[in-house]
């Protein structure tokens, strides 16, 4: 039987996470989050009204997480270096495409923090979306990007490959390597 006992933000964000990842949004109920932890239904329902309200704060921990990883790629002096940066970043939380799309189910709420979160959620969505904008505008100006090519194209292209299964259990470091090569230059032959 649970019990009612103390745990870590920490520890509920990671029980959080599982719970998001392997049951979506519709699936993931207290009832489960309770059991992960070890802990009564009504332990997590003192900290929290519903399960929206847990998400969203839960989500606004892991965009800030990304986005202070994100922002310093623009310290970052040549955009060949803030690609490869950008790419380790993404793949280090590969887990954050997957988070936004859960996210995108919670809707505004009468609750006042799930709507003061979904907004600030909102606010740090277009403050990557800004980030990866000034990435690409850094990738066109050294002339490395083609310019012709649409911003957006362009950041769903790189944004999307995270998302792309490894069937084949390829090693990491190889199936990153791919990806960036097939970017940067494609998957045909070269004509010698």
């Amino acid at each position: 039987m649970a019990r009612d006992r103390k745990f870590t933000t920490a520890e509920l964000f990671q029980a959080t996470k599982q719970g998001l990842l392997q049951h979506g949004y519709e699936g993931f109920t207290f009832s489960l989050l309770a059991e992960q932890l070890d802990v009564s239904r009504g332990t997590i329902y003192k900290y929290y009204e519903n399960k929206d309200e847990l998400i969203t704060e839960f989500m606004l921990e892991e965009m800030n997480m990304f986005l202070h990883d994100l922002k310093k790629i623009n310290d970052i002096k040549h955009f060949e270096d803030q690609f490869n940066q950008l790419f380790f970043i993404m793949f280090k939380n590969q887990d954050i495409h997957s988070l936004i799309e859960i996210g995108s189910h919670i809707q505004m709420s009468r609750n006042k923090k799930v709507s003061e979160n979904k907004k600030r959620l909102d606010k740090l969505h277009l403050d990557m979306y800004g980030i990866l904008s000034e990435f690409i505008n850094n990738g066109k100006k050294e002339g490395i990007l083609k310019p012709e090519l649409p911003d957006n194209l362009l950041l769903g292209i790189i944004f999307q490959t995270i998302a792309i299964p490894n069937h084949s259990r390829v090693p990491t470091e190889e199936w990153v390597r791919s990806i960036k090569e097939i970017i940067s230059h494609g998957m045909f032959k070269k004509d010698n």
